[in-house]
């Protein structure tokens, strides 16, 4: 039974993140909605070099990746 709902959370997943693709790079405002923390945080965070922007100025998605997986 568990591994069934397990399962059918996991097409769910895949369904939703094949209809709603992520960016491949986003601003801190997005930044910090996807972290759940303060713009002003992640601003902290950009500055000490714990995430860090690619020359465009914003954040790779991979960075959000490893915040997310750091938390």
């Amino acid at each position: 039974m568990q591994n069934e709902q397990i399962e059918i959370a996991t097409a769910a997943v895949r369904r939703y993140a094949e209809s709603h693709p992520r960016p491949s790079q986003v601003n801190q405002t997005q930044a910090a909605e996807m972290l759940g923390l303060s713009k002003a945080t992640v601003c902290k965070l950009v500055r000490n070099g714990t995430l860090k922007l690619n020359a465009c100025g914003l954040i790779p998605i991979a960075e959000i990746d490893r915040a997310l997986s750091a938390q």
